[in-house]
């Protein structure tokens, strides 16, 4: 548990939700108060404040890892 708010402190490498985002992330590390989030397709971190992120369903996970493979896609074949 996380001080105060009680809420899980998520792992490096778990994939999360930003709530104040609306977006999905992968948890690299804490950075003072903050969660520091990468997308999943990778590009540039972020950082999330721990009682606006959660754990990402199996649902959100698999959404999200499709949406980088079909963006991914699109810079293979020149797009």
């Amino acid at each position: 548990m996380d001080g105060a708010s009680g809420a899980e402190t998520p792992e490096v490498g778990e994939v999360v939700i930003d709530a104040a985002r609306d977006a999905v992330g992968v948890v690299m590390g804490r950075e003072g108060p903050y969660v520091q989030l990468r997308p999943i397709g990778g590009g540039r971190e972020w950082d999330a404040r721990p009682e606006c992120v959660r754990p990402a369903t199996a649902a959100e996970r698999l959404s999200a890892r499709v949406a980088a493979a079909n963006a991914n896609a699109g810079r293979r074949w020149g797009r």
